[in-house]
């Protein structure tokens, strides 16, 4: 079977890289999303370990934001191992500034190419933050080197929030050049690519696909 364009196989993907790979090629009208955004939270607030807080933040003026606090932090608290909780926090942000907390966001993609919300990290050890900020950056460019090469390291839960990120782009890559060779208007293309993958029962990047094979066919 010819490997997909747009995305790789599920087998090697831990749950938070499969949640951004999922949502990079989920449509942006699905009744759940804002349940997707908010388990990115809790799984990132679960497996990356040297942060305090996990947020989402959505693009909107009411600066309310999505807060997951992991394990580590309250097993810190009350010496009991648990999973990550959520709660709504409206100005989290100004919040976490006044508690001198460092932060890395990354942008989370929807299946039309846009960014609805970013997922922010929220720690106060800048040195443990600062492989996760290079991972991040050497995903949007190729051309910078891998903190894992340079020495650095990720520990596994950012490894796998990096390598889930650069996979999301591609997914990302993948669906904005199909929406290219449909032409028009991109939110046309966008449309026609959505009855494409409703019609055929496929989902949005296997339509992509789909059109990318015809198109160099």
């Amino acid at each position: 079977m010819t490997e997909s364009l747009t995305h790789a196989s599920t087998g090697t993907r831990g749950p938070l890289a499969q949640a951004l790979v999922a949502l990079a090629g989920t449509p942006d009208d699905v009744p759940d999303i804002g349940e997707r955004l908010d388990r990115v939270a809790q799984l990132a607030a679960d497996r990356i370990g040297g942060i305090h807080y996990a947020a989402v933040a959505t693009r909107h003026d009411d600066d309310c934001c999505t807060v997951a606090t992991g394990g580590d932090l309250e097993q810190a608290i009350t010496g009991v191992p648990a999973g990550a909780t959520t709660m709504a926090w409206p100005g989290f942000r100004e919040t976490a500034a006044a508690m001198g907390l460092g932060m890395v966001s990354v942008p989370l993609f929807t299946g039309s190419g846009a960014a609805p919300a970013s997922l922010d990290l929220y720690g106060r050890d800048a040195t443990a933050m600062a492989p996760l900020a290079a991972g991040i950056c050497a995903a949007n460019d190729p051309a910078l080197e891998w903190p894992a090469e340079s020495g650095t390291g990720l520990g596994s839960g950012a490894g796998e929030l990096v390598a889930g990120f650069a996979e999301a782009l591609s997914v990302r890559a993948g669906i904005q050049l199909a929406l290219a060779m449909l032409g028009g208007d991109p939110g046309t293309a966008y449309l026609t690519l959505r009855l494409r993958a409703a019609d055929r029962d496929l989902s949005l990047p296997d339509a992509a696909d789909a059109v990318i094979m015809q198109g160099f066919g």
